[in-house]
């Protein structure tokens, strides 16, 4: 029986051990990760931003059981936040390893660079809160188009009733909160 026990106790201790040298390849210093680290958590499966002094993000380590998929439950947002949702829990490391030296518009941050057709497609929020009509002003543009990304709200997001679109943005109403998509690509 004291065997047992001692067999336990050491193998307790390695895994202690063991598990705080993984921990020190992402606490510390940050080495390897010129502008540090955030960790950003979707506490009870809801959606939540962190803000980054980064132009891109990526996973450095998941925390999370709920397996974290970038597009689907976490992302990056052009204004300087990661968001993770639906219970993805993560650490997050700038993806170029500079660290940007700033937040987004700073003194120290680089100057913004977009790529080209940056602005052909992206996602915005708008919510109807209280049941609440709601317009969220964006250019679609004549050729554009919007799409559900993702339904927030427990009211139906239904295009043309609860939801809808022109050329000068995006329309919600009876409690529709969402992601929409707007593609001026067409």
């Amino acid at each position: 029986m004291l065997v047992r026990i001692l067999a336990m106790v050491l193998v307790l201790a390695a895994g202690a051990m063991s598990s705080g040298t993984a921990r020190a390849q992402y606490y510390g210093d940050d080495r390897g990760y010129g502008g540090g680290m955030i960790e950003c958590k979707s506490s009870g499966y809801n959606y939540q931003r962190c803000p980054v002094p980064w132009r891109d993000a990526r996973i450095a380590r998941q925390l999370s059981d709920t397996q974290c998929r970038r597009g689907q439950n976490w992302g990056f947002d052009r204004r300087g936040f990661v968001w993770v949702d639906r219970g993805c829990a993560a650490r997050f490391v700038d993806v170029d390893g500079s660290g940007g030296g700033g937040y987004p518009g700073g003194p120290t941050a680089p100057p913004w660079q977009p790529g080209p057709g940056w602005n052909q497609r992206f996602s915005i929020r708008c919510e109807s809160n209280d049941g609440q009509n709601r317009f969220c002003q964006v250019d679609v543009g004549g050729g554009g188009r919007v799409y559900l990304e993702r339904q927030e709200s427990h009211t139906p997001c239904i295009d043309g009733q609860t939801w809808g679109w022109n050329r000068a943005g995006v329309w919600v109403a009876q409690g529709c909160r969402g992601v929409f998509t707007i593609d001026r690509r067409w």
